[in-house]
């Protein structure tokens, strides 16, 4: 049986750790599991995991966002920003701060480390398959992980357990909460993929809902490459008639944004009633101008994403945004793993959508 929980929670996932804490105390008579850990930087850049109590036979669980934007260090008198490549460093650190002397660590990482670049095509790096490596050889128990990219970079450490979770659950009790006249059937609503990539997500909810999907094509001009990509020539849409019903776009991640307007603006001239996006991470790496322009504009109605990444206070402040909380979610999949129970009803939420579908209709 595992031992006591330690919770270390990175700089990057500080916040978020403190309430998972909060949430398992009350849950476990006033206990408390968060364990002080630090990673202080020498002035060259260099860096260490310094970890304050022992975790000795101890049932570890470490908390990263390898995508929090708002830390900095100083190197060589400048100030630098954390990239995803300092947040991972920190995280091998205090793996190696644990000295192997923990019963089981288990890395919470809500967005995968270089999760977007899933596949070779060229004499070209995979870091992700890279990063599961190096996880699983410095002792890594299990990896629990969000909306990955690509749930098959599972494949490249078939032997240590890597949990994907879908905050399909959340996104739709958020929905249902804010929204209390959504004639939920195929004449008044459906659900949209962007692009390809994100048929599958739609494809589930669409089935629990009992509404049709459809799904835009992005043609790409491959005779160049501009910021790492292809760029996207034009969205094609492939589907019924979306005029005069709600329409729900899904996707793992917001980026700069540029595709999901895109393809929020051509729903409304299509006529579209309203336009709701739902998006696991919201990075908005190019600010948050462009969707204040489009919300004013009436080019979409709300947009959805979790708290698994770091979120701006002007973020939040966006009367077009809403944050879908996931502290209670984290706590209990943290809970339930310690138990030895199955996650298959927290990982697997069709069961309890359905009964919130029902629960609403009847309301």
């Amino acid at each position: 049986m595992p031992g006591k929980i330690a919770l270390i929670a990175l700089e990057s996932a500080a916040k978020v750790g403190r309430r998972v804490d909060q949430i398992l105390s009350e849950w476990r008579g006033g206990e408390r599991f968060l364990i002080p850990a630090e990673c202080p930087r020498f002035s060259s850049g260099e860096g260490k995991c310094v970890i304050r109590e022992s975790v000795r036979d101890m049932d570890v669980y470490i908390l990263v966002d390898v995508c929090n934007s708002s830390l900095t260090y100083q190197m060589y008198g400048e100030t630098n920003r954390m990239s995803p490549d300092d947040h991972y460093q920190d995280l091998k650190r205090v793996i190696a701060a644990c000295n192997g002397k923990a019963e089981r660590i288990t890395v919470i990482m809500p967005f995968l480390y270089e999760g977007r670049q899933h596949r070779k095509t060229t004499r070209e790096s995979l870091d992700c398959a890279v990063m599961l490596r190096e996880l699983e050889m410095m002792g890594v128990h299990s990896l629990i992980t969000f909306d990955a990219h690509d749930p098959r970079m599972q494949n490249v450490v078939p032997l240590t357990p890597m949990e994907n979770v879908s905050p399909a659950l959340q996104f739709t009790q958020a929905l249902l909460t804010e929204y209390e006249d959504l004639k939920i059937d195929s004449d008044h609503m459906m659900f949209i993929a962007p692009d390809e990539g994100a048929t599958g997500r739609v494809v589930f909810l669409a089935s629990l809902f009992g509404v049709n999907i459809g799904m835009f094509y992005k043609r790409r001009d491959y005779t160049r490459i501009v910021n790492g990509s292809n760029p996207v020539i034009a969205h094609d849409f492939c589907g019924s008639d979306v005029a005069g019903k709600d329409v729900i776009v899904i996707d793992d991640m917001i980026a700069s944004g540029g595709s999901m307007l895109d393809t929020a603006r051509q729903l409304k001239d299509m006529g579209a009633r309203r336009v709701f996006v739902f998006s696991t991470f919201g990075l908005f790496t190019s600010g948050l101008g462009k969707f204040d322009k489009a919300y004013a504009e009436g080019g979409f109605d709300r947009v959805f994403t979790t708290n698994l990444v770091y979120q701006t206070p002007e973020l939040k402040e966006r009367p077009w945004y809403f944050s879908v909380n996931m502290d209670l979610y984290i706590a209990a999949l943290i809970d339930t793993v310690n138990k030895g129970s199955t996650v298959h009803d927290l990982t697997e939420p069709a069961g309890k959508i359905r009964q919130m579908l029902e629960l609403y209709q009847t309301r």
